[in-house]
């Protein structure tokens, strides 16, 4: 029998995935079965969620010198990153209704429109506080972008690829960060620190010109939202803490809060622990963190993989005890073996990335399409919010334990994740229409 597709199928501009096709298999299978709207919807979706991890790792990157300008503790740098996720939670948890209210791809303009200005805005702080309110504001942006552009390409996607295309989503968090570092690389190169933590903010109005492309060229999939649209209960945050959905909401909460605590803990202290710790330059912390990111590409490509062959809740189980053995490893190497910590980012970027290449794909199959916004983007960002107890705990334990002793704080999120897991069903080759 011929794979060759009918004509029909390639420009089907429906949702696809209520049938299987011999046509989408292969490597890019996934690829060719969201079809011709539901790839500009994955464009949108990708590069929506590398420019929400470019502008996220401007503070991070800039952490050192921020310290320096301004006369920080740890513990007062350590609380950017908490107050950027806490407020995200009330921009994920907004975000999320606002989907399932206007549509995914409006509310999709919104969070990157947000985030967008509060980066640019940072830049411009005169003072510590100021610069807190900036960074708060910017998490209302950042919160959503996730949630939002995963449930417009999980709808777009076949319940056989699903895990894989949202995995692929997940890896422009990478591609972003590593936008950044390479920025951070240039910038902090050729401007003294003082200007230059400014000038990586102000590099955050990129993802305005992406906004224009998505008001012109994405949709959200038909099926999804002619099913949003018959509901009475779009929206609704009452709805997700029902008995039906009771239980998910607080394990799906749970299980984002370790995952998250784990991630973030690595992501705002790993470019300070290389570069205050371990005594490398602005070059040498790149080009560690070029390891690091590398690694966590090809994890999440990785895991999406494996998230449809092994399923959401052994993938997620997998990577939690792989990731806690990794950060313990690497806030262990001893001093002067800087080699070794060089070859051991590779591994841990792609534990801690592999673990999310779930995420996208499990939440959106554990909510029904009337409320999946809502419940998807309460969810993961609660439990970022929560999480974001985790890094601010190193830095203040970081003045006497040292950001290498305190990272051992990221293991334990992971070790919340699995247990949080118990649950929760397993979703995989759930039709979402």
């Amino acid at each position: 029998m011929s794979t060759t597709p009918p004509p029909q199928a390639l420009t089907d501009d429906s949702r696809p995935g209520t049938a299987e096709r011999t046509w989408d298999d292969g490597a890019f299978g996934w690829l060719r079965a969201l079809g011709p709207r539901g790839r500009r919807a994955f464009t949108g979706a990708f590069g929506g969620y590398a420019l929400d991890s470019y502008d996220y790792f401007t503070l991070p990157l800039s952490m050192v010198a921020l310290s320096a300008y301004f006369g920080l503790s740890s513990g007062q740098t350590g609380l950017f990153t908490t107050v950027t996720l806490v407020v995200s939670a009330i921009g994920g948890a907004l975000a999320g209704v606002l989907a399932d209210r206007v549509g995914r791809v409006k509310a999709l303009m919104v969070t990157v429109i947000t985030y967008a200005v509060f980066t640019v805005a940072c830049g411009f702080a005169p003072n510590y506080e100021t610069l807190l309110v900036f960074r708060a504001l910017q998490g209302l942006g950042f919160g959503g972008e996730w949630a939002v552009g995963a449930i417009l390409v999980a709808e777009y996607a076949s319940a056989k690829h699903r895990g894989r295309t949202l995995g692929a989503i997940q890896s422009s968090w990478a591609v972003g960060w590593g936008m950044a570092v390479i920025a951070y690389t240039i910038i902090f190169s050729v401007a003294g620190d003082d200007l230059a933590w400014r000038i990586m903010f102000w590099t955050g109005a990129l993802p305005a010109l992406l906004v224009i492309w998505l008001r012109r060229s994405v949709h959200d999939a038909p099926e999804a939202a002619a099913a949003r649209e018959q509901s009475a209960q779009k929206g609704s945050f009452t709805a997700i803490f029902k008995p039906g959905l009771l239980r998910v909401t607080i394990f799906a909460g749970l299980l984002s809060t370790g995952v998250q605590g784990g991630y973030y803990t690595l992501a705002t202290w790993v470019p300070a622990y290389l570069k205050s710790e371990r005594d490398l330059s602005v070059v040498g912390t790149g080009g560690y963190l070029t390891f690091l990111i590398s690694g966590a590409f090809i994890g999440y490509l990785t895991g999406g993989y494996l998230t449809d062959k092994l399923g959401r809740r052994r993938n997620i189980w997998l990577f939690a005890l792989l990731s806690a053995l990794c950060i313990l490893a690497y806030a262990n190497i001893p001093s002067g073996a800087n080699t070794l910590l060089l070859v051991l980012g590779f591994p841990l970027g792609f534990c801690m990335s592999a673990i999310f290449s779930g995420f996208g794909s499990y939440l959106s199959e554990l909510y029904p399409t009337a409320v999946r916004g809502t419940g998807q983007g309460f969810t993961y960002n609660t439990g970022r919010a929560v999480g974001a107890v985790f890094p601010t705990t190193v830095g203040f334990l970081a003045d006497s334990w040292g950001i290498g002793g305190a990272l051992v704080f990221g293991a334990i999120g992971y070790g919340i994740a699995a247990l949080a897991l118990l649950g929760l069903p397993e979703t995989r080759g759930k039709e979402l229409v």
